[in-house]
């Protein structure tokens, strides 16, 4: 029996099988995947989000978010089984699984998947590494778990893609949720059921809202780890018989008819179970050159070719850029944030200030947006000369695209566009930036050799007997 769904934008979704919940299939397929059946790249790429994870792990345990997030969980939790990364502490695997989530979003440096723009590697990997250390998951077993979850946290946010954000909703938080409890379910051997009960159960956890960024505070930063931690709670409670809604997805009153009410609003359920193990949507996921909100990067990577090639702040009279118009609630509007932002959290979403650092610094790494930089007055000069436009053209989500046209005091027009972000699936960055960030990223807490040590057994961890072997080289 197929039905549509009741309530709210009926007529906007698409037919769905009433008779299987979404859930129960990705429960089934998840509870039936092995190692074997995971694509090389898959693989691959899997094992390069885990490199890039921990050293976003260790950034993050160098600032003061990172500091007071460790203490405060610290001071909750009782001694456990689990490492929070760079400090050591040994705590719960919920709390370990929170730390670490948080402390990987705490620069906005982590990987994106550019549809539904969920951060899906740092929750994923955050819970798999403090689950696998108390279960003594394999190289293997991480990597399967990983993989699983990050599959099923962008299937899911591709249901809605571009309208939590304009509601206030953070997709990370939603929806990686749930990716996180089919991965708690894999490595705690749950079975099909179970696992899809872990799901229900996930939908009352799954939160996360944006008001951060009016006044530049850090909620946003702790969605990774209260999805990494809710979705262990959730396996944790399926396991030993607590129930959720089967159609938690679906149902009338599930994740998608109560965040995204309007008559209106795109729902394509579809998406959530199309060609499950044969198509791999998180191959649509970027990495993250720069410190900053995915959709400002092709703007950033703009700004620094045209730097290269002689502009100069203190040369530049206007700075215009074209826009998607999803982007303007997140980047760009309201102005008066973006062009002054409160702290280094507010300026990581400002379109405007982005591209004025990046033109009068040179480069945008993992020092930018510092208290410093953020009261600069060139650059804060530079960054209200910098305006944009919704063009029609644009893509929306699912492709990163942008250009900077900056027209100089004395009249010329330069011009650069970059047709798809740096670390996308079209535009990949190399094996040589990738570990180039993780060195930058794990300097402060590693050595040269330590810092080999792990990319060496990352490249090789579907060798590993034990989780427990690559968290002990993460500690100074």
């Amino acid at each position: 029996m197929r039905a549509a769904l009741d309530g709210p934008g009926k007529q906007q979704a698409q037919w769905i099988d009433v008779n299987i919940p979404l859930s129960t299939e990705l429960a089934r397929w998840a509870a039936a995947l092995t190692y074997e059946d995971l694509p090389a790249d898959v693989i691959e790429s899997t094992k390069l989000r885990v490199l890039d994870v921990i050293g976003l792990c260790l950034a993050g345990a160098e600032t003061p978010f990172g500091k007071a997030t460790r203490a405060a969980q610290v001071e909750m939790s009782s001694a456990g089984p689990s490492t929070i990364l760079a400090f050591g502490d040994r705590v719960g695997v919920a709390a370990a699984a929170f730390v670490n989530g948080a402390l990987s979003q705490a620069l906005e440096f982590d990987d994106t998947h550019n549809e539904s723009i969920v951060h899906m590697s740092s929750p994923a990997v955050a819970a798999a590494l403090a689950l696998g250390e108390v279960r003594g998951a394999t190289g293997r077993d991480l990597i399967t778990a990983i993989a699983l979850g990050n599959e099923i946290s962008c299937r899911v946010g591709c249901v809605s893609s571009g309208e939590l954000h304009k509601r206030g909703f953070h997709p990370t938080g939603l929806f990686s949720t749930f990716g996180a409890a089919y991965l708690a379910g894999k490595l705690l051997g749950l079975d099909a059921e179970a696992m899809a009960r872990a799901a229900g159960i996930a939908g009352s956890f799954a939160s996360g809202l944006l008001e951060c960024w009016v006044d530049g505070t850090q909620t946003k930063f702790l969605h990774p780890g209260w999805s990494a931690q809710s979705g262990i709670h959730a396996a944790y409670l399926a396991r030993h018989g607590v129930t959720g809604p089967a159609q938690v997805f679906e149902g009338r009153w599930g994740l998608f008819a109560s965040h995204v009410q309007a008559a209106d609003a795109h729902r394509d359920f579809t998406r959530i179970n199309a060609a499950l193990g044969t198509h791999w949507e998180s191959r649509n996921a970027s990495f993250k050159p720069y410190p900053a909100a995915h959709v400002i990067h092709p703007y950033i990577t703009a700004a620094l070719r045209l730097r290269d090639q002689g502009a100069r702040a203190e040369d530049i009279a206007r700075v215009d850029c074209p826009v998607t118009g999803f982007i303007v609630g997140i980047v760009c509007e309201p102005t008066t944030e973006k062009f002054a932002p409160a702290t280094d959290s507010h300026g990581r979403v400002s379109l405007q200030y982005s591209i004025a650092e990046t033109l009068v610094r040179g480069s945008l790494g993992k020092s930018a947006y510092s208290a410093e930089s953020l009261r600069d007055a060139e650059i804060l000069a530079l960054a209200r000369k910098v305006r944009y436009h919704v063009d029609p053209t644009y893509p929306g989500p699912g492709r990163f695209k942008g250009a900077v046209q900056v027209t100089m005091n004395d009249g010329r027009v330069v011009e650069e566009i970059e047709e798809y972000n740096r670390g996308s699936a079209e535009n990949p960055m190399t094996y040589a930036e990738l570990r180039a960030k993780f060195d930058e990223n794990a300097a402060a807490f590693l050595t040269a050799q330590q810092r080999e040590r792990v990319a060496a057994t990352v490249a090789q961890l579907e060798t590993l007997k034990s989780a427990a072997e690559l968290l002990a080289l993460t500690i100074r």
